[in-house]
């Protein structure tokens, strides 16, 4: 039995599947977290999925239904690329298991929504690797939100300022093409502005959109995007997101309220994190606090962030926080903060974007 805040909980066996840059953040995000427990990995590579099970100190199996019958796990955590992500999901759900798939959930949203509807039939939940809203300056606009301060969400910006290198798109043979990868700049690196943007305004009716590759002549994909967004509460939206700029500056979502004040948060500073090669280089802080009598909270608030950043591996606290959401929802039997829904959600957004860069068109959904 684990506590979290207080209440006791199962522990919950996690397999893997995969065992690449990102599956190492996440064995290390279950071994420090509350709620799981690291037992199996499993994928099609012999070698590479036996040195990742002995690396951990866990059982190597083939398909995840050996890991479900002979290492009796509750749970998986799907950290292959994002195209296998799809049958993957629904493999584990076949073998009985709870699914928390990285993120981008899926290529499309008819993938996703084909994943909703197999944990539905299971019986088992659904969740997508969203941690930054587990960030306290994320959860504090979510709060000004749920509290009104902000009026009803307005207007929503989601910007990024990033780069990739030759030698990032050289590092999996999958990366910085259409038939692999699905995209660039908006299904690999924006998926978790994109979250906290409709998590914060809600979901998306229609979408303009345009995007083009400009300083990455070796790779098919875009590296930049802008769009214009209507969500369906009649807000607002405007997004730029881009890999061209060195070394990388910042990604940011700030919210404007009907009320006229607004709130914002810096997720991303300096250069970019990247899996495997990189640290996170500054602490996410709120940047933006205009809320009437609120406004001096904002240097207190960039405070307790960095001093907080300083005591923590920022590379996976957030990732062990939601598996400890996760865990806590199959132990309940509660919706997880993030779920198969909110994926599907952002999914829209990117397909959205690369359907009307492509057709010239708005994108109206009903």
């Amino acid at each position: 039995m684990a506590t979290i805040g207080g209440d006791y909980m199962d522990i919950v066996r996690f397999g893997m599947i995969g065992y690449g840059k990102v599956a190492q953040l996440h064995a290390q995000a279950i071994r420090d977290s509350l709620g799981g427990t690291l037992v199996a990995v499993c994928g099609r590579n012999k070698e590479r999925r036996e040195a990742f099970a002995e690396q951990w100190g866990i059982a190597g199996r083939a398909t995840v239904a050996e890991m479900a019958e002979l290492d009796h796990i509750d749970a998986v955590i799907i950290a292959t690329p994002h195209p296998q992500h799809h049958d993957d999901t629904i493999a584990a759900f076949d073998a009985g298991c709870h699914v928390l798939v990285e993120k981008p959930m899926a290529l499309t949203e008819a993938q996703c929504t084909e994943m909703i509807l197999a944990a539905e039939r299971s019986g088992n939940m659904l969740s997508v690797v969203s941690q930054r809203r587990w960030y306290p300056s994320s959860l504090r606009i979510r709060e000004a939100i749920d509290s009104g301060k902000l009026g009803s969400p307005a207007i929503a910006q989601a910007i990024i300022l990033g780069w990739r290198d030759l030698a990032y798109y050289e590092s999996d043979p999958w990366r910085g093409k259409w038939g692999t990868e699905g995209g660039g700049v908006c299904i690999n690196q924006a998926p978790h502005q994109f979250d906290l943007m409709h998590w914060y305004m809600g979901p998306v009716s229609r979408i303009f959109a345009e995007w083009d590759n400009v300083n990455h002549p070796y790779i098919e994909v875009e590296d930049t995007a802008v769009a214009t967004i209507r969500f369906a509460n009649g807000g607002m939206g405007s997004i730029l997101v881009s890999n061209s700029q060195k070394p990388g500056i910042y990604a940011k979502v700030h919210i404007h309220g009907s009320s006229g004040a607004s709130a914002g948060v810096q997720t991303d500073g300096g250069a970019m994190f990247i899996a495997g090669r990189s640290g996170i280089a500054e602490p996410p802080v709120n940047d933006l606090w205009t809320i009437p009598g609120e406004e001096a909270l904002l240097a207190t608030f960039r405070q307790q962030d960095e001093a907080f950043f300083k005591t923590i591996d920022p590379t996976t606290y957030f990732f062990s926080r939601q598996i400890d959401d996760f865990a806590r929802a199959i132990n309940e039997g509660s919706r997880p903060m993030v779920t198969g829904e909110d994926g599907r959600e952002t999914v829209r957004i990117i397909e959205g974007i690369y359907r009307s860069g492509r057709s010239n068109e708005p994108i109206v959904y009903s």
